[in-house]
């Protein structure tokens, strides 16, 4: 028998329940349901499961998201809420993403015990990381610092700085926020230095392609600028065939009814790296991030990503 609540879900980690209860709200909002009309349902992950390896050897993304779209198909819940940096850019078959709730900064946060910023770590500092795009765009800019594996949620990975474990980490400006964390930011890293990843600081919906009355009922939820950015940025990832395997990165700004990109692959080590900034309409979103992967293909991004 199928439930009378909308059942959301998520993983359990602390941001995960914190995005997945901003969306429950703004759904409740929207339509004048009670809390008790929605459940949130935890399911725990591949990625939540394994914390002892990097994530580029588990298998790239689809680590938090797998268990979660299996769920969805079997018809258990009746929407995911996923961070979309952790969406792989091909969806299961009869899943979509509908709605795009409005993006929060999508920076990345410097937090260290030594030092106000990258420039200023000392000669060797252990700077703890699972992500392979921040590994090898500090090796670019400090290639003198050890960037050791890092893994964990926000506030298991902000303990083990704590503890000196590492001098230094990085996280999403987003996650922070949205914890009620931000007391704990040393500096917001320049996006020069360090381009964010692709879809950073955006929360996506995820349902059935046929549940129309799911869809109908997130369909007030959505935020328009935020689907251009994020179309965009995910369409140069999927030219790019990336994954969490992969050392790129993507940002797209919607200004003044213009549509900003810029873009980056680097090699693991940080000793090769190849921009590419690009404009055009909103409309063109999804064209503008494919050709600015193609564009990067064709000076070499290939070997780049395989190395």
């Amino acid at each position: 028998m199928q439930s009378s609540k909308i059942r959301i879900g998520t993983r359990g980690s602390p941001l995960a329940l914190v995005q997945a209860n901003i969306v429950a709200k703004a759904i409740g909002h929207a339509h004048g349901l009670a809390p008790d009309d929605i459940e949130i349902v935890v399911i725990r992950t591949t990625g939540d499961r394994v914390q002892d390896r990097a994530l580029s050897e588990l298998g790239g993304k689809g680590l938090f998201t797998k268990e979660i779209d299996e769920a969805l198909l079997a018809g258990d819940i009746d929407m995911a809420v996923h961070s979309m940096k952790d969406v792989p850019t091909t969806l299961p078959p009869g899943l979509v993403i509908p709605t795009l709730l409005p993006r929060e900064d999508p920076r990345d946060a410097f937090i260290s015990s030594v030092a106000d910023h990258i420039a200023g770590l000392p000669r060797g500092a252990r700077v703890g990381s699972a992500s392979l795009r921040r590994a090898a765009q500090l090796r670019r800019l400090r290639p003198d610092v050890e960037v050791v594996n890092f893994r964990g949620n926000v506030d298991t990975r902000l303990k083990k700085l704590g503890a000196g474990e590492v001098q230094a980490t990085f996280l999403a400006l987003a996650g922070i926020r949205r914890l009620g964390l931000e007391a704990h930011v040393t500096s917001i890293v320049d996006e020069t230095d360090m381009l964010p990843a692709v879809a950073q600081g955006a929360i996506g919906i995820q349902i059935r392609e046929d549940d129309a009355p799911i869809r109908q009922r997130l369909s007030p939820l959505g935020d328009k600028k935020t689907a251009v950015e994020i179309a965009c940025e995910r369409e140069f990832l999927a030219t790019l065939d990336g994954s969490c395997r992969t050392p790129i990165a993507g940002l797209a700004r919607l200004e003044d009814g213009r549509l900003l990109f810029t873009g980056r692959v680097v090699s693991p080590d940080g000793s090769q790296c190849l921009d590419i900034s690009a404009q055009g309409r909103p409309s063109e979103a999804v064209a503008l991030g494919r050709e600015a992967g193609q564009n990067l293909l064709a000076r070499g991004a290939g070997r780049l990503v395989a190395s």
